[in-house]
């Protein structure tokens, strides 16, 4: 990632963010379990509580993007945690392609080319950095 596109991915996190975790969170399970019923066996709190914790960890995530580095470990940690979760390699485009959407849905008039790309290549750091951390893992 480059810093324009970490100066994008902050500054529009930081609308989305703004919003109801609830909210937030509900439009993207909806969108993933719509898209992807197969996954609904892999979750098992509540979503409004998952959604807060999505919100929590992407925003955490988010605020370190221009310090990577010092937040790399927790990233692979989360990995770990989602293998034993059931979460397999697949899943990660499955995700990346809910965000995406909920992230469009949340910015509206504002998402353009520029703002997806940023997004992608940030989804695409983190969730390749997960996928390696997966491979260690034993289930």
């Amino acid at each position: 990632m480059n810093a324009r596109q970490i100066n994008l991915v902050k500054s529009t996190w930081s609308i989305v963010a703004q919003l109801e975790p609830e909210v937030v969170g509900s439009l993207f399970y909806t969108r993933l379990l719509e898209t992807n019923p197969e996954l609904k066996t892999i979750f098992h709190t509540p979503v409004a509580e998952q959604s807060r914790k999505l919100i929590s960890i992407i925003s955490y995530v988010i605020n370190k993007l221009d310090k990577l580095e010092s937040v790399i470990d927790e990233v692979k940690k989360l990995a770990v945690r989602h293998v034993r979760y059931g979460v397999e390699e697949q899943h990660y485009a499955k995700v990346g392609a809910a965000l995406l959407w909920t992230l469009e849905k949340g910015l509206s008039d504002m998402w353009n080319e520029e703002i997806e790309a940023a997004w992608i290549a940030c989804y695409t750091v983190l969730s390749g950095a997960m996928i390696q951390a997966s491979e260690y893992e034993e289930v």
